[in-house]
């Protein structure tokens, strides 16, 4: 039986999503290998809520050609991209029966990837520095590793398009793949696969293509806010998004399952918060003075700094943007104050548990057998995880930290904070 495991966010299911797992069966030359998505939870990689809840993005998935649906904890969806990948990595090896990996690349070059992956992080010391270096000269994270990478490749010889490449998202978050499976997959069982990506760039606003990013469908979305009219979302949405998805979003929004998230309610309430705590510098991801500016901004907002209507948060964007913290670690920042993440959970390098989101038939049967070859624990409601945590801490900080951000991400839409108590996995006939 072949397992293709992908990590993925579906916020919300595409056409991209549809063509990466389509494609990803095509490669394996099986029509019937399960397919089963990692996804993150309340919370996403960025670190914004996400636009639907987790289950109507698995029933979406479930519904355009996935078998299962893990969820990834919020420690480790609402991360940056290394700590995501691995947690991601080790989730779907962790249930011993993954037997392929699939994710998108902004290159044709994947030849290129595996030999980065491969030779420019044996010496972390080394990478370390650099890295430190180039911080210290103005520039964010993200392009201090770039340019660091590229200094180290240079010197081992590796040519191709490095700048392409390392600008990237998709790429960097393959990159970060394929050395989360050096870490975890040494013995090499594990078949890669890279598959192009189509259409639009991963953080382009363009919708003249089918395959528009999922960042461009958010904004569609969020230009009907407040009302949310599900007659104008369907006409904007039409052929971005596979029909069966746009329709579960749609009827299971009609039905009072979810309503869209208020994201500008979301960030004041967390910079109120950010303003009122005394232990800001403890947050998760507030180093480096993070915390000291959060603070003076909420401190300091203005009626103009995030109005009622910016409900894209562009205006708040720009307002608190700066070359120092990247807009991803101040929501990743927020969001771990609005949890309650301190340090200490970044400690804990892997998920300790599998979370069962949804299944259809042929998943059914798959989890039958990680029930016997999982490595760790697998719930399907979080009731599961009680009995689990007296032997395990690890297990215990993680749980009830998503249990936290779930309470958030129900109330952001219009539901009762404890509703997750009552989550069953979504199942696909």
């Amino acid at each position: 039986m072949r397992v293709i495991g992908i990590v993925a966010e579906f916020n919300p299911f595409h056409n991209g999503h549809g063509y990466l797992i389509k494609k990803a069966r095509e490669i394996v030359n099986d029509p019937r290998a399960i397919v089963m998505p990692v996804m993150s939870g309340f919370f996403t990689q960025r670190g914004l809520p996400s636009v639907c809840p987790p289950q109507v993005r698995a029933r979406q998935a479930l519904l355009c050609g996935a078998d299962v649906v893990l969820e990834l904890p919020f420690s480790f969806s609402c991360a940056p991209s290394s700590r995501f990948a691995e947690g991601a990595i080790s989730e779907l090896v962790s249930t011993g029966v993954v037997t392929d990996i699939a994710f998108g690349v902004d290159t044709e070059d994947t030849e290129l990837l595996k030999t980065i992956a491969g030779s420019c992080f044996d010496d972390t010391e080394l990478l370390d520095t650099k890295i430190n270096g180039y911080i210290s000269t103005g520039i964010s994270f993200p392009q201090a590793r770039a340019l660091s990478i590229k200094d180290i490749a240079g010197t081992k010889g590796i040519s191709g398009d490095l700048d392409a490449l390392l600008s990237s998202p998709n790429s960097i978050l393959a990159l970060d793949y394929l050395l989360a499976l050096k870490k975890i997959d040494k013995r090499k069982r594990i078949n890669v696969i890279m598959i192009k990506r189509k259409g639009e760039g991963y953080h382009s606003s363009e919708t003249n293509s089918a395959f528009a990013s999922a960042t461009a469908i958010r904004k569609l979305i969020s230009e009907t806010a407040p009302d949310f009219s599900r007659s104008e979302i369907a006409s904007k949405l039409t052929g971005l998004m596979p029909d069966l998805s746009l329709g579960v979003m749609l009827s299971q929004n009609s039905g009072g399952v979810f309503s869209f998230p208020d994201q500008v309610s979301y960030i004041r309430d967390a910079l109120i918060t950010a303003s009122a705590s005394s232990s800001l510098d403890e947050t998760a991801y507030m180093s480096d003075d993070l915390s000291g500016y959060i603070r003076n901004f909420a401190k300091d907002i203005r009626p103009d700094t995030l109005p009622d209507d910016d409900h894209d948060l562009k205006i708040f964007e720009n307002r608190i943007s700066t070359k120092r913290y990247t807009l991803s670690r101040i929501y990743r920042a927020l969001a771990s104050l609005m949890a309650g993440q301190d340090n200490s959970y970044l400690e804990i390098r892997r998920p300790p548990y599998i979370r069962v989101l949804g299944f259809n038939q042929e998943g059914k049967y798959c989890l039958k057998i990680i029930g016997k070859c999982a490595k760790i624990p697998v719930i399907n409601r979080p009731s599961d995880c009680l009995e689990l945590q007296s032997g395990n801490e690890d297990l215990k900080k993680i749980f009830e930290l998503d249990m936290r951000a779930a309470s958030i991400g129900w109330k952001l839409y219009g539901k009762d904070i404890a509703s997750e108590w009552g989550s069953i996995p979504v199942i696909v006939k």
